[in-house]
């Protein structure tokens, strides 16, 4: 697999520390609040990446954090903690709050076909883990105690901005907004490994340290879960663009020198889910949900669709008009796929094996799912067997993870049932997919047709057309599908 680093801006080949095996990394969610499309964008294509990595014949160790303490709203050492936050909108415990944002994050995940990770580890639960870096850095001497904090001394390393090269003064104390005066630090880029009652006298989660009762900062929970998990070589970490910095940034800086040697040589940034009127945010007051999706009536997986016709690391513009593009394009294919039948002989292996090589080639370049979707289209176009057209699709849906196969033999038992009980009207009989109100709007047609009220039937035809709906007139009635 070819894909492209954050780290070094290129895109190479993908290695591994230990040969066959990947371990890989997902920075999971903050839980004080419900997950927005544009969160759950990053972790369908993380999930992607995961699946198409076991397809390749990797074994594949995926740990993912949940961040239930010390995440800060700006994102840095400055504002209020967001579990608090949510905690008082609600009127609830922090661990309830927690708890119920925890359960919600999943069955999005669920709804989008998110697999989930091997391991799954709520920060609160690693604060010895914590603990024993912070002490190893203070003992190195990347970190020092000023006001009471535990802060990384960003000075020690011989470059801290491993990202991006940015301009010193952009984040000079008081130069620009958002970067807060904090008189303990020595240097302006260092940051807080463990805060004391010094920071917050409400904090509701606290625990013992060396350094007085306290919680442990947003970045070095991180680190302290995958070291667990994933031991001192990282194959592949992987996040939000918007992580990069300060977040992954301070994660390298404190994981390095710590263990004293690189730590993760690949980095994967997924790009912005944006709306007409800029990046999605939940501090914007209205965000939208899986369940929002699902109350408008659309399918889940059309949005995972919607993402995947596009690239990872290209912003992609969020709305309804192409939402509903995405829903009727998924809902054809499903449609088109729901039409092929097994006719009892075995699948081509031949072309199957041509078709998987064909898949790792294209999807393969930096996980291009948009030419993922492609192929969906090239099989159904094949010469070849409806067997082996669905066994080739089958194999991709592995990793596309559309639920193509199930919602085709889904459809396929609606429009039998829907034969078996077609409407009939005045000896008029309609025969379609199995939608009660499309049938009727069919049989209107039909009326009209009789009632020699032509300009009618012709309207009705129109405008079922507009919404994908074929009509073909039969001895004795119509047929209906979707197009």
């Amino acid at each position: 697999m070819q894909l492209y680093n954050s780290l070094t801006h290129k895109k190479a080949p993908f290695v591994t520390h230990t040969p066959g095996r990947v371990e890989m990394y997902t920075c999971g969610p903050t839980v004080y609040h419900f997950a927005h499309i544009g969160n759950l964008r990053s972790y369908i294509m993380e999930d992607v990446l995961e699946k198409f990595l076991r397809y390749e014949g990797y074994d594949v160790n995926r740990v993912m954090n949940i961040t239930d303490v010390g995440h800060l709203a700006s994102d840095a050492d400055t504002g209020e903690d967001k579990m608090l936050k949510g905690a008082r909108r609600e009127h609830k415990t922090v661990m309830e709050i927690a708890q119920f944002y925890t359960d919600a994050f999943f069955e999005d995940c669920c709804r989008l076909n998110i697999k989930t990770p091997d391991v799954v580890q709520p920060a609160t639960g690693c604060i010895d883990e914590y603990i024993k870096i912070v002490s190893g850095l203070l003992d190195k001497g990347y970190a020092y105690q000023a006001g009471g904090n535990v802060y990384f001394d960003s000075s020690k390393l011989q470059k801290y901005y491993v990202f991006n090269d940015h301009n010193e003064e952009d984040l000079a104390v008081g130069v620009r907004e958002g970067v807060e005066e904090d008189s303990n630090k020595r240097n302006k880029n260092d940051f807080v490994l463990w805060f004391t009652k010094s920071k917050f006298e409400d904090q509701a989660l606290k625990w013992d340290s060396p350094w007085g009762v306290g919680y442990p900062g947003w970045h070095i929970e991180c680190s302290g879960i995958s070291l667990k998990y994933n031991g001192e070589y990282l194959d592949l970490h992987c996040g939000g663009v918007d992580n990069a910095f300060p977040h992954h940034t301070n994660e390298i800086a404190q994981s390095e020198s710590y263990i004293g040697h690189p730590w993760c040589q690949q980095w994967f940034h997924v790009h912005h889910l944006n709306t007409n009127s800029g990046k999605m945010s939940k501090s914007k007051g209205e965000f939208l949900t899986v369940s929002l999706l699902e109350e408008k009536g659309y399918d889940p997986l059309s949005y995972r669709f919607f993402c995947l016709q596009s690239h990872y690391r290209k912003a992609l513009v969020f709305s309804w008009e192409n939402l509903d593009n995405a829903q009727g394009a998924y809902q054809k294919l499903i449609a088109r796929i729901a039409a092929l039948q097994e006719d009892g002989s075995p699948a081509d292996e031949a072309v199957r094996q041509k078709y998987r090589e064909t898949f790792l080639a294209q999807v393969g370049n930096d996980l291009n799912t948009s030419m993922g979707i492609t192929l969906l289209y090239d099989v159904l176009k094949a010469k070849t067997s409806d067997t082996t057209k669905l066994a080739v699709l089958g194999d991709f849906d592995g990793v596309l993870s559309l639920s193509l196969l199930e919602k085709a033999a889904a459809q396929r038992a609606k429009v039998a049932a829907a034969k078996a009980a077609a409407q009939t009207s005045g000896g008029y009989t309609v025969t379609g997919e199995g939608d009660a109100a499309i049938d009727a709007r069919v049989l209107a047609r039909g009326e009209a047709k009789k009632a020699k009220n032509f300009a009618e039937a012709d309207r009705i035809r129109d405008e079922l057309k507009a919404q994908g709906i074929e009509i073909t007139d039969v001895p004795g009635g119509a047929v209906w599908k979707r197009v």
